[in-house]
């Protein structure tokens, strides 16, 4: 269950882990992007930090919300955006149920999938997010499950975004999203959301 505790220890977790691989997310991004997806989530996510340092919520949903344009105002190219959106569905379910931890997320992915228009199989960030949700849902997350579904994006050939432009030569790498988003992932299982 979600709590205001838990729900900040989470994101700031993620900030942590961001900071601390940035340089091997941009060096995952040059072999199929624009090789800056480490230093712009790094920006974001120390602009998330700074804003929910000052921030006084009262609601899972009050923590979403700032966060979700944190990383809007401050990441450069599509996942700004793309993790926004997802912050910002999350924020809206939130303020509807915060228990249901599995709607949450579903809430966030149906934000990314809107916004992105990517599926299941594009060597995305959707390809670690669906198996997560699913395994959420059936109260199995665990760190081996978010490890399998980043490992699983290197077989994939990219389909949308930046990567999409190399089209075959995308194969055999990770994609910078889908690794951000095990981060993502992993940072829930260790803030004890998982517990509650």
């Amino acid at each position: 269950m979600l709590t205001i505790e838990n729900t900040q220890t989470w994101l700031t977790l993620f900030a942590d882990k961001i900071t601390d691989n940035a340089a091997y997310l941009s060096e995952l991004d040059q072999a199929i992007g624009d090789g800056d997806h480490g230093s712009n989530m790094a920006r974001g996510v120390e602009a998330m930090t700074q804003e929910l340092n000052q921030a006084t919520p009262e609601t899972v949903a009050d923590i979403f919300k700032p966060a979700a344009m944190s990383l809007i105002s401050n990441i450069g190219g599509a996942s700004g955006p793309l993790y926004g959106t997802a912050l910002l569905e999350m924020s809206k379910q939130a303020a509807e149920d915060a228990e249901d931890l599995g709607a949450l997320l579903q809430a966030g992915l149906a934000g990314i999938q809107k916004r992105g228009k990517a599926q299941l199989g594009d060597k995305t960030m959707i390809d670690v997010w669906s198996p997560v949700i699913e395994a959420v849902e059936n109260s199995a997350l665990n760190k081996e499950t978010v490890y399998n579904a980043v490992e699983a994006t290197k077989e994939l050939k990219a389909e949308k975004g930046r990567a999409a432009y190399v089209g075959e030569r995308s194969i055999g790498h990770l994609d910078p999203g889908a690794v951000s988003s095990g981060y993502f992932f992993e940072a829930l299982i260790e803030s004890g959301v998982l517990n509650g």
